[in-house]
């Protein structure tokens, strides 16, 4: 018998204290929920097409959540919501002095990390506002098209830019992220999604005992502010070489009291060429969770929740700093001030297209992928 994905739409509920634009007071925020043949759910609300929750079983077959996240919509909307799960943008990481030319013009962003522009802004970035969304069922995946409109000046970016966010879930344990984007003039587009996983279950006190690799042998170092120097160096004998798999708290106290404190690196992923490829891939050998991440895209960001600070999170879990990590596809950051960086700019006439895909398995499953 052949197995088809399922989509089940929640009812639509509002999203308190919100303000501005798409996220304005009253507009109801709905959740999808997908389910595959193998026992994984995904659920996804239109509130910065965030993924909410994300169960996969371990190599016994026992469930658990693995990504952050809150119980309600006021814990989204408050404080404590450190971009869990949603999709960042129009510019997901940093970029310096919240402000860039282009065209001869200068365009001011929303100061909200320091001196600097984080993630898209403040006010109406793409996590915060509220997305239409359209479910879709096919044999073997289902899924949610979200869309939106971004108009222009919003978060201070040029140009009017039309959006779609597409999760599709399948039976080959895959949960795919297609991310797309128009403009009517040139800006800068950087998308990506900021889900934080624990193998061993949301809410579990570290990520240290998760072995990484990542496909990468350059990185772009930070300064001040966690901003790229500009240079694009070798990751090989420092304490971000995840060429061989290792596990994040074999070195990671190196870090601590550096600028990072932690792991908040950039990777220069091998393929360099948009064609889908191997990107990174975690195991957690106790519960036997292998996490795979493929992507088009020339870069991804390993960040360990440094600033994680025990806020309250779904079923009342305390999330730890350190206990969950990111790996967020994308291109480098602050790309906008370093020519030697791929550009980010999107031109009118042109689409921006990047595709993550997490895919899941259990030890007994799967070998270490090739390099």
């Amino acid at each position: 018998m052949r197995h088809i994905c399922e989509v089940i739409m929640a009812a639509g509920i509002v999203l308190a204290g919100s303000t501005g634009g798409a996220g304005e007071k009253g507009n109801a925020v709905k959740t999808f929920t997908l389910k595959n043949a193998n026992k994984i759910v995904a659920r996804i609300m239109t509130r910065g097409a965030t993924l909410t929750e994300l169960i996969v079983p371990d190599k016994n077959g026992k469930p658990a959540n693995i990504v952050l996240g809150f119980d309600d919509l006021a814990g989204y909307a408050s404080k404590d919501n450190q971009y869990f799960g949603c999709t960042v943008g129009r510019v997901a990481n940093r970029i310096a002095g919240a402000s860039f030319e282009l065209d001869g013009k200068t365009y001011i962003l929303a100061k909200n990390d320091g001196e600097n522009h984080l993630h898209g802004g403040v006010k109406n970035s793409l996590d915060k506002v509220v997305w239409k969304a359209k479910p879709f069922n096919k044999e073997n995946e289902s899924g949610v098209i979200f869309t939106y409109t971004s108009p222009d000046g919003e978060e201070g970016y040029p140009g009017k830019l039309d959006v779609t966010v597409t999760y599709t879930l399948n039976d080959k344990n895959e949960l795919k992220i297609d991310f797309e984007a128009k403009t009517d003039k040139a800006t800068p587009v950087n998308l990506t999604n900021h889900s934080y996983f624990n193998l061993a279950g949301a809410g579990a006190d570290t990520i240290y005992d998760h072995e990484v690799m990542i496909n990468a042998d350059k990185y772009t170092p930070s300064g001040k502010g966690l901003i790229p120097t500009g240079k694009i160096e070798p990751v090989k004998g420092t304490p971000v070489d995840f060429t061989k798999p290792a596990l994040i708290g074999d070195r990671i106290d190196q870090l601590i009291k550096t600028v990072t404190i932690g792991y908040d690196h950039n990777f220069v992923l091998r393929s360099q060429d948009g064609s889908l490829a191997l990107a990174a891939q975690v195991r957690h050998k106790p519960s036997g969770r292998i996490l795979t991440v493929h992507t088009t895209e020339p870069a991804i960001q390993l960040y360990t929740g440094n600033f994680l600070n025990g806020q309250k999170g779904k079923d009342g879990k305390t999330y730890k700093p350190r206990s969950a990590l990111c790996l967020e596809t994308q291109h480098f950051p602050d790309a906008v001030h370093h020519p030697n960086f791929p550009s980010i700019i999107l031109q009118p006439g042109k689409t921006y297209r990047h595709t993550c895909v997490y895919s899941f398995s259990t030890e007994s499953e799967k070998e270490s992928p090739k390099r």
